[in-house]
């Protein structure tokens, strides 16, 4: 099967879709403003198929490829929140202390994509943690769908100190170098940009089309931040303005990318949304930044 891209689709299907990835319709509002682009709400129930991830087609690399070791790692959750549990990732031979990535997922939590993200920057020669908000909840359970509406019921104060653990976790890790980066997507690098402002020794960040902090919290960011957002991305662009006149009053280190034609969630090649050529890119400028301000690469 021809694997569809952003041009297949009408731009209002693709703002339908990213409403109701988003939470701001349902997927009957989806499908009901779908179906004046398709022929019936069949055919619509068809571009929401087709929008949808397709993890195994987009793996890049195997969960027992032998370049590297995975596991599940747990650890005690602070303010009695239960535990924090990610997917821990590092190259399989390994010399000398590494730098050490916090990979923060979507809004559906700990999936297979993440996954293989995490196992991607331990090819990279970093080691990956990618913790699963979802956890305590009974974890990613599977379904895009249904990790969406368990999204909703966190506490996500809770969540957002589980994140901090994550990060003083992973730093103290044996075989890391005690330097911590954080990568996140969407949701993800709104976390991103939250670390930023709560933790004045991490070492680099890097949020993917994530929601900006607020403009009181920026003069605590002491990490250099590398930041991409996409074109065709209205509900995060808004938010752009502001933060880069509050990152630039504050002095803090910034570079901002804005990728052309790019859809939200362009770096995510389980969907229709990825963008080739835009992902790979801000993929390159993200190893090379990490390995810079975490590795001190020149």
């Amino acid at each position: 099967m021809t694997r569809k891209t952003v041009d297949d689709f009408h731009p209002e299907v693709l703002k339908l879709f990213d409403q109701y990835v988003h939470g701001q319709v349902t997927r009957r509002g989806f499908l009901s403003g779908a179906a004046r682009f398709a022929v019936s709400v069949v055919a619509a129930e068809g571009l929401l198929e087709a929008l949808s991830p397709n993890f195994a087609q987009a793996q890049q690399v195997p969960p027992a490829d032998a370049r590297i070791k995975a596991e599940y790692l747990e650890f005690a959750s602070p303010q009695g929140n239960g535990k924090v549990r990610g997917y821990l990732v590092k190259p399989a031979k390994v010399k000398g202390k590494l730098p050490l990535v916090l990979v923060v997922h979507e809004n559906r939590g700990l999936n297979p994509h993440i996954e293989d993200i995490a196992r991607r920057l331990a090819l990279d020669n970093f080691i990956a943690f990618a913790p699963d908000a979802l956890f305590n909840l009974g974890g990613y359970p599977g379904d895009e769908e249904k990790a969406r509406e368990l999204f909703k019921q966190l506490d996500q104060d809770k969540v957002r100190e589980d994140f901090l653990a994550s990060v003083a976790h992973l730093k103290a890790l044996p075989g890391g170098n005690g330097k911590v980066g954080a990568v996140g997507f969407c949701y993800g690098g709104g976390i991103a940009n939250f670390l930023a402002t709560r933790v004045p020794d991490l070492g680099a960040a890097v949020p993917f089309y994530g929601n900006q902090p607020p403009a009181e919290d920026v003069p605590r960011i002491k990490a250099p931040l590398l930041i991409h957002y996409a074109e065709k991305d209205d509900r995060i662009n808004a938010g752009w303005p502001a933060y880069e006149t509050a990152l630039k009053d504050a002095g803090v280190r910034y570079e901002a990318h804005v990728y052309a034609g790019a859809q939200h969630g362009f770096n995510n090649d389980t969907t229709p949304r990825y963008d080739q050529a835009a992902a790979a890119l801000a993929w390159s400028r993200t190893v090379a930044f990490f390995n810079t301000q975490l590795r001190g690469a020149a």
